[in-house]
């Protein structure tokens, strides 16, 4: 039995999770009636937290809909396959284990040495996608949080060069299937914190486990630092996600810069640049803090 004190800080951080869950399916519309969702379940934290809070969410959602968890066993050497098929019968819910090696693929293609994540991803997709088609699936749902679309945007920015993130909802390439993310809202650290009070058991991904140069590891190293020095600057961030301004960036495609001219009307999307920008107090007192510690050292 856990300390009084440990129950209810567990179950206020449930409820938190799953206030922000709900916001999320609502803001984008995730899951309508008669969805029949695929959860994709890794044995990660990730994905556990989110099967856990849409079991939560079905059981008192005036909506009915469907959900059936997805395991893809990809072979890896000592994989313990026997875990998730325990865990989920415990737990009464409809499941499939799909099982392809995918693991032995990456591993032959792949020189020693080289970043597995992209290449053991696009395999994984596409049979999540033939998967989600055998059974019927409406969405498919992945663990993906706050953290995870913050680390990809600074991927892109710093990496690939585009400015593009992971979307809470999208539509796959070929126009089949519908992809959701409804942990869009809940940072990582309190998605761990609620997957160690629940005793999950975890699976960790041996695959590229001991790639610790990995890109995405060093950007979350990054966010991590930022966070701690600075609290509030991730929320920011993410919020700057939801208010774009095609009109002052520099993308010609998304937005008609070569045939702009001038009106007799105010135009919406005209000078707002120039105006003094205002800012969240924790990144307000930072700012200012950088630049007494800037004047101190000239």
């Amino acid at each position: 039995m856990l300390p009084r004190k440990t129950r209810y800080q567990t179950n206020k951080l449930h409820k938190r999770l799953r206030r922000l869950v709900g916001t999320a399916i609502a803001d984008f519309n995730m899951i309508q009636a008669g969805d029949r969702v695929m959860v994709c379940l890794s044995g990660g934290k990730d994905s556990y937290v989110l099967l856990d809070i849409l079991l939560n969410l079905q059981a008192h959602a005036p909506m009915e809909f469907e959900l059936i968890a997805v395991n893809l066993d990809q072979k890896q050497p000592g994989f313990p396959a026997e875990v998730l098929p325990e865990y989920l019968s415990k737990i009464d819910i409809p499941f499939r284990i799909v099982e392809q090696d995918t693991y032995s693929v990456v591993k032959r293609v792949l020189p020693e040495g080289k970043t597995t994540c992209s290449l053991c991803s696009r395999l994984r997709r596409g049979v999540l996608y033939r998967v989600a088609s055998e059974l019927g699936a409406t969405k498919i749902a992945l663990g993906h949080h706050r953290d995870d679309i913050l680390e990809t945007l600074f991927l892109n920015m710093f990496y690939g060069g585009k400015l593009k993130a992971m979307p809470p909802k999208l539509v796959s390439d070929d126009g089949r299937h519908i992809v959701i993310r409804p942990l869009a809202y809940c940072k990582e650290k309190d998605v761990a914190v609620y997957a160690e009070s629940a005793a999950f058991p975890i699976i960790p991904c041996n695959l590229c486990g001991s790639q610790p140069n990995l890109q995405r590891q060093i950007i979350k190293e990054m966010l991590q630092q930022w966070d701690k020095r600075f609290p509030g600057r991730l929320e920011t961030m993410f919020r700057s996600l939801q208010n774009v301004q095609l009109s002052h960036l520099a993308d010609a495609k998304n937005f008609d810069f070569r045939n702009l001219v001038t009106q007799d009307a105010p135009f919406s999307d005209g000078d707002t640049a120039f105006d003094e920008e205002t800012f969240d107090r924790p990144f307000e007192e930072m700012l200012f803090s950088l630049a007494e510690k800037t004047g101190s050292s000239n």
